[in-house]
């Protein structure tokens, strides 16, 4: 008999609609960005929006590191499946980003913020590497209050399953810590995403604080090295050092 998965996994991060596009380094130099990085947005940096729409061929995209993870997950998930959480604006762009959830299958349990628009992620594509530069808006608004009110709530209780990217410890470090309580004290499994190198160069109070919650972190090598530096990890014995990303895991 198949497994009962409603509602089975839950994540929560900043939706964001992308601005994608392929540009040329003199962009990326102009902004002074780095070609394969992930920042969020200085006032110097918020031009590049428009700019990205109006002058290149720029797509459109939904967007949010866990949002679009939930959407893939549930593509392979009965439906029902997955629930995601994060804050919006009352606009234009929020419909959008539920409207390709919703083509997903994805529910979403979005906390509306009137005074704020939605998120937007600047994605700076060459050649093989993508700049991402995000400008969280409505998403940093996100609150504890929002996903501890009894019928949101709901959600948490009836999911196994919790997906965070480290991002969202610029927003709420407090629904991190309450959803990683309750996944210890009940058994279930609870997942996190370094998300950027930065996530442990901004917040590593915050990470070594949640570790020991983690039963599954994902990250990339530069990710992975910059939490070894930031936990100050002694590798020895370790071929490369603190570079040694096999050590690290381990």
């Amino acid at each position: 008999m198949a497994q009962d998965l409603r509602g089975a996994l839950v994540g929560f991060c900043n939706p964001l609609l992308d601005i994608s596009a392929v540009v040329g380094d003199d962009l990326l130099a102009e902004y002074k960005l780095k070609a394969n990085d992930a920042i969020m947005a200085s006032p110097e940096h918020l031009p590049l929006f428009q700019l990205l729409i109006d002058k290149y061929d720029a797509k459109l995209l939904p967007g949010g590191s866990a949002q679009n993870t939930l959407r893939g997950a549930q593509l392979l998930l009965p439906t029902g499946s997955a629930v995601f959480f994060g804050a919006v604006g009352a606009d234009e762009n929020a419909a959008k980003l539920k409207e390709a959830a919703d083509k997903a299958n994805l529910r979403t349990n979005y906390m509306v913020n009137k005074d704020k628009p939605t998120g937007r992620c600047a994605l700076l594509i060459t050649g093989h590497n993508r700049s991402m530069v995000a400008n969280l808006s409505a998403g940093e608004t996100y609150s504890l209050e929002h996903v501890r009110d009894p019928e949101n709530w709901k959600d948490i209780e009836a999911a196994r399953f919790y997906y965070f990217p480290g991002f969202f410890f610029g927003v709420s470090p407090e629904t991190i810590q309450a959803v990683a309580e309750h996944a210890l004290d009940q058994g279930k499994t609870f997942t996190m995403n370094l998300s950027a190198p930065l996530v442990p160069q901004l917040f590593m109070q915050l990470v070594e604080k949640t570790l020991p919650y983690i039963d599954v972190l994902f990250g990339n090598e530069s990710e992975a090295i910059a939490l070894a530096e930031g936990m100050k990890w002694a590798p020895e014995g370790a071929a490369l050092g603190v570079n040694d990303v096999k050590w690290i895991a381990k």
